[in-house]
């Protein structure tokens, strides 16, 4: 049973692994990626610690895989909301196709009252 339930844990993190890596190429530019990678490749990632966790179910090594899926869990969006307000900021250009930009009218707001 623990053998089938590593396997299936291993899979799917590789699948969510691998659509992380195609989404990395394919989406058009930096806010799109970072969506991409983040959702994906986080939960792929903690797929991957579960299926460590359930395999050598020992007491040394469950809850260090545990904990460090729960870390990737709590540190990985945060990341990147931070590193895609950073490019924002900064102007980092938008995808030629993107219909909406919610956050100018806020960062015009802010710079209006800068000055």
């Amino acid at each position: 049973m623990n053998d089938w339930l590593t396997a299936a844990l291993l899979i799917s993190g590789a699948s969510f692994l691998l659509i992380a890596s195609i989404g990395l190429v394919r989406m058009p530019d930096l806010f799109t990626r970072m969506q991409a990678a983040t959702k994906a490749s986080t939960l792929g990632a903690g797929c991957m610690l579960l299926a460590v966790a359930v395999r050598f179910h020992s007491l040394g090594v469950g809850p260090r895989a545990v904990a460090t899926a729960g870390f990737i869990f709590l540190t990985a969006p945060v990341a990147a909301h931070l590193i895609g307000r950073a490019a924002y900021v900064i102007r980092v250009p938008l995808w030629e196709k993107t219909v909406a930009d919610e956050m100018r009218s806020q960062f015009e707001q802010a710079e209006e009252e800068k000055d």
